[in-house]
């Protein structure tokens, strides 16, 4: 895979492991944790949705608290304490282990690399600096002020107008499907870091690339 001049990556799934904060209180949730977790993203990802077509934007850290609200109901309930916890530990998710050795090995080779996500900045800001990653990054870049998700066309014109490169020679890394689809109709080259071998989906909408990790990123084999 040759290099690029820029790598921007997904936050959410691709970074940072978004069933994490679950994981870190699943002894006090009990049986219901893996559902629990599931539901929890299906659903914030559903509101991102919703409201993007609707027109009714809510910003990020509050669709994660409406969806954790909803996805507990589901399960039986949570008490307030718990609550605080779960969204206290969304703000600082555990970064997969490939993470920082790819994004270093980008940067020594002299490729650019910048996240973009539907977190709010002060998210975004946390988690990069819970997970040491502050050094890794040109640019942080959220869709909070244009307000509207991805796969919205306007989210990744935001890499174009923070760093002036092309679509075409912008490599875009992501975990979800529907977030690849977003970025290839828009023009970026779009790798797939399919994690936990989903099936393909969006086939008119394919995946330069797909990955099992950030493994085969360019520089990983030095």
């Amino acid at each position: 895979m040759a290099l690029l001049p820029l790598y921007v990556f997904d936050a959410y799934g691709t970074l940072f492991d978004v069933h994490s904060a679950i994981a870190r209180h699943r002894a006090e949730i009990g049986p219901q944790a893996a559902r629990l977790s599931e539901l929890w993203r299906s659903k914030q990802l559903e509101y991102t949705w919703v409201r993007s077509l609707a027109d009714v934007y809510r910003d990020f850290e509050a669709l994660t608290a409406e969806s954790l609200d909803v996805a507990a109901a589901l399960c039986g309930g949570i008490g307030d304490d718990l609550r605080d916890k779960l969204l206290d530990a969304y703000r600082h998710l555990d970064a997969f282990p490939d993470v920082a050795p790819a994004l270093d090995a980008l940067r020594a080779h002299g490729a650019k690399t910048a996240i973009l996500s539907n977190g709010t900045p002060d998210m975004l800001a946390a988690a990069v600096s819970s997970a040491g990653l502050e050094r890794c990054f040109d640019a942080v870049i959220s869709v909070d002020a244009l307000g509207i998700y991805k796969t919205a066309p306007e989210a990744y014109r935001l890499i174009e107008k923070k760093f002036g490169i092309g679509p075409e020679e912008t490599s875009f890394q992501s975990s979800n499907r529907w977030d690849i689809a977003g970025a290839r109709a828009f023009g970026l080259r779009g790798v797939w870091i399919n994690r936990t071998g989903q099936p393909d989906e969006y086939t008119d909408l394919a995946p330069a690339t797909v990955l099992k990790s950030l493994d085969g990123l360019p520089g990983m084999d030095v």
